[in-house]
């Protein structure tokens, strides 16, 4: 027993744990189950988790820059970080080996899920977030119930787990096809609540043609803005000079000697804009490279072994779709969370910590989603809803998790503050633990019966109407599985700048936004 459960951490950590690895193995999956050539193979392999690599290059490189920025715009406001008896290091330290036997198993029960309903066509592929969704289910179920066994932990962290991952895609899939004009890949990402609400609540406040931030029409003189690294090297250096000004000297002289001893600090904030500006480029690279590898590859997969389905993936697949969009929900979601700050001082309530990664995040997609239903209005809607949920999540959250890790509350995205407030508060009122996952799991079958039913009326609805009886023949050519929703042709989504959305040539590559 002792021997399985070390395969299974093991799997956990050196495969769900490193996302390039993931990516690297489904896309090698992929291209062999399309019986591609040796050469194809090796290189499409290699290509995606290079993408991956070179993603987290510029996600480490910008995001190093957040990290000096949160301690600055923590000085300049002159606030000290919440504390607790009880830490993050210490509950991984009694936990971690539950959290990586839920990652594992609860994956393995998601896939079943996708293999035995139509309507659940996308597999989940976001690694580190399997790994923090896990981290967040195991607190709040020791929270909610005490010391529960590992084995009671485990099984339900999994149901529970696998529910989210399957249906998470779902909820934003119309979304989705919006931002990105296809539908060959789904958003996998513990902000997909902020998409659903922004999308809801900013689609009233324009247009998404008319309005697009990627069409903003600037006088001559700004247009050097629409290049989306130009705009983000100034509108970040800005917000860090001002910050610096009134930041403790001592803390600014820290962040800057970190970089490196002998430059002065104001130059150094000038560097640091332009780190962050150039970590965004190197993302958005590593995007477009990944992307035209794991798409058509997962084609092999939706075709063999999980007929139908589709990857669910990272938050960073959206940006190249809405640069601009990107840049405007950034700014609106940390203008609105610094404002919540302040108040939440004045009035005695609590101390926000400046979660810049999430802001930035969080809000990039926000303003993503939100130019997709209604332009550039949407756009800065999504950034300040993500704003509010933010410094909302944390005040509540932090003190729910006091028990276990309620740092989680200060590194958290929207759905992690959803997750914590239902079980938390189910728990306070269901007399054990097995209700939840029993009520959750028949849930998620109860939609996903009622959804694959709808997919299949309407499919022979299609036929009917065009003629088409063979039913049964087509579902089994192809293999069970759906037959898209809308034309197999994408469009075009709204055109970035032309630095941003070149993708490498590939002659195998399907039409790109």
């Amino acid at each position: 027993m002792d021997t399985v459960r070390d395969v299974l951490i093991w799997i956990a950590n050196n495969v769900f744990g490193q996302v390039a690895i993931l990516i690297g193995l489904i896309t090698l999956l992929g291209l062999v189950l399309q019986g591609k050539r040796v050469e194809d193979i090796v290189g499409g392999a290699l290509r995606a988790t290079l993408g991956i690599i070179i993603l987290f290059v510029g996600v480490d490189l910008f995001t190093g820059g957040l990290s000096s920025f949160q301690t600055i715009v923590s000085s300049a406001v002159g606030l000290e970080p919440p504390s607790s008896e009880n830490t993050l290091d210490d509950f991984l330290a009694s936990h971690g080996g539950t959290v990586a036997l839920i990652i594992t198993l609860g994956f393995a029960l998601h896939v079943a899920l996708v293999r035995v309903f139509r309507a659940a066509r996308y597999v989940y592929l976001t690694g580190h977030l399997m790994f923090w969704v896990s981290v967040v289910i195991t607190a709040c179920l020791v929270e909610a119930f005490g010391d529960l066994s590992q084995p009671v932990l485990v099984v339900v962290g999994a149901v529970l787990i696998a529910c989210y991952w399957t249906l998470q895609p779902l909820w934003t899939r119309p979304f989705m096809r919006r931002v990105t004009g296809r539908d060959d890949f789904g958003f996998g990402h513990t902000t997909s609540s902020l998409g659903l609400i922004t999308a809801l609540v900013a689609r009233p406040f324009g247009d998404p043609e008319r309005h697009s931030t990627e069409n903003l029409k600037l006088p001559r003189q700004l247009s050097f803005f629409k290049d989306v690294n130009v705009s983000t090297a100034l509108v970040i250096g800005v917000i860090l000079l001002v910050a610096m000004a009134f930041a403790d000297d001592q803390v600014v002289a820290e962040a800057a000697a970190a970089y490196d001893p002998a430059i002065d600090p104001w130059a150094w904030g000038v560097i640091a804009a332009l780190r962050f500006a150039g970590g965004i480029a190197i993302l958005l690279y590593g995007v477009r490279m990944f992307l035209a590898e794991i798409v058509p590859a997962f084609k092999g997969i939706g075709d063999k072994v999980v007929p139908g389905t589709k990857p669910a993936l990272d938050i960073p697949t959206l940006f190249p779709f809405a640069p601009t969009a990107v840049m405007l929900g950034f700014v609106a979601s940390t203008a609105t969370f610094l404002v919540l700050l302040g108040v939440f001082a004045g009035l005695g309530w609590f101390t926000l910590v400046p979660p810049m990664i999430m802001l930035f995040f969080g809000g990039g997609a926000g303003g993503v989603f939100g130019n997709a239903v209604a332009g550039w209005r949407g756009a800065l809607i999504g950034g300040v809803l993500n704003g509010v949920l933010l410094a909302g999540g944390q005040a509540v959250t932090w003190g729910m998790l006091g028990g276990t890790a309620p740092e989680l509350a200060t590194l958290a995205d929207p759905d992690w503050y959803f997750i914590a407030w239902l079980l938390i508060g189910v728990g306070a009122v269901v007399p054990g633990v097995w209700p939840i996952p029993i009520a959750v799991a028949a849930l998620t079958v109860g939609v996903l019966a009622w959804l694959s039913v709808r997919e299949g009326r309407r499919e022979r609805a299609e036929r009917v109407s065009t003629g088409d009886t063979t039913d049964e023949a087509a579902e089994a050519e192809d293999g069970g599985a759906p037959a898209p929703a809308e034309p197999a042709t994408p469009a075009e989504p709204a055109k970035p700048a032309a630095s941003d959305t070149a993708a490498p040539a590939r002659s195998e590559e399907p039409p790109r936004g």
